[in-house]
């Protein structure tokens, strides 16, 4: 499960409305027939447009500065593991979704009146997109892009000898770039993987947009405050603030498990990934101390999200932290940005 929080982007480029943005998550919906559509939802709601989205998002921003965010986006993306458990891709989805937005609001650190924030205290709206393509930071496209610059550079040389600019062979020039196509090193059913490429298998994920302002457009709700949940005196007397994302992120996990009946393997965990890239030494350590099958796939698991391996696994601490710091600290915190885990 990885999820990232991002607060509405606020230049040149992005207006204050929502409007860009919400018609960014329409794109897939380009070009079907309309009981094709797939529609945004909220906690009681199904097949709520994208007017609607806009009007009620850009409406309730009473008392927002012009250089704050209006609203938030969450994007919530399970692992092909996790999608393999969901037996209705799309109507999963949407529970897990309003179960999901049930412990976000939990993971405030405010009341509102003087109680706690409950679900119907937010305003916000879900949107399942089924489609990602590749991009220019995917390690797939940044591995395979010296052969991509070797190949446009004999396609520029076929253009000029066929514009009579130079001379050559042509087809030893076609073959070197067929030779080239092949050795990339990562292919999508035997065709090299480029930016904008369309990502093969399942990979349903959840946008959702959260108004920044409660739904009474009184109170305001920023998971992106810089302040973590924490208490303050005001006036003399504490009062809570801030959002726990550690919290928010366990929840999401042990929600999505309770909800499916998912099995949570350690290198899946919000804990474990969170610990490599802060606390390298006692995640091997962990690591080493699962029973073999659980290993096993702690490993299988780990390879397929990027996060660098050990060869030969250490016996002792000492070769343990040796191997971890020298060897492998550097790419840790590549890898799990990648990944997005929101930390």
């Amino acid at each position: 499960m990885y999820i990232t929080i991002t607060a509405q982007k606020l230049d040149k480029n992005y207006g204050q409305s929502s409007a860009s943005f919400v018609s960014y998550l329409e794109k897939e919906n380009e070009g079907r027939q309309q009981e094709e559509m797939e529609h945004f939802f909220n906690q009681y709601g199904d097949e709520i447009s994208a007017e609607e989205v806009v009007r009620e998002i850009d409406g309730n921003t009473a008392k927002l500065k012009k250089k704050e965010p209006k609203f938030y986006s969450i994007t919530v993306s399970p692992s092909k593991y996790e999608l393999r458990k969901l037996e209705n891709s799309i109507e999963d989805l949407k529970r897990y979704t309003r179960e999901l937005m049930k412990e976000y609001v939990k993971s405030f650190n405010r009341e509102i009146n003087g109680r706690a924030i409950t679900v119907d205290d937010i305003k916000y709206y879900a949107k399942i997109e089924h489609q990602r393509t590749f991009k220019g930071t995917d390690k797939q496209v940044r591995e395979n892009q010296p052969y991509a610059t070797k190949i446009l550079k004999l396609k520029q040389e076929i253009r000029k000898i066929e514009h009579g600019e130079a001379t050559g062979n042509i087809e030893r020039l076609k073959l070197k770039i067929g030779k080239l196509e092949k050795e990339a090193p990562y292919q999508q059913n035997g065709i090299r993987i480029l930016q904008g490429m369309q990502k093969a298998g399942n990979q349903s994920h959840i946008h959702i947009i959260v108004s920044r302002k409660d739904a009474s457009n009184s109170v305001s709700l920023s998971p992106g405050s810089k302040y973590k949940a924490s208490d303050v005196e005001m006036h003399g007397k504490k009062v809570g603030r801030g959002f726990d994302r550690d919290k928010f992120f366990v929840a999401a996990e042990k929600t999505f498990d309770k909800t499916f009946g998912y099995d949570r393997n350690f290198a899946e965990t919000y804990k474990a990934r969170k610990d490599f890239v802060k606390h390298p030494k006692l995640y091997y350590a962990a690591l080493l101390k699962l029973p073999a099958n659980e290993k096993a796939l702690a490993f299988k698991v780990m390879g397929k999200s990027g996060i660098p391996l050990i060869p030969n696994i250490p016996t002792s601490k000492a070769q343990l932290a040796l191997r971890v710091f020298k060897r492998l600290r550097k790419g840790a915190e590549v890898a799990i940005k990648s990944s997005s885990i929101g930390i």
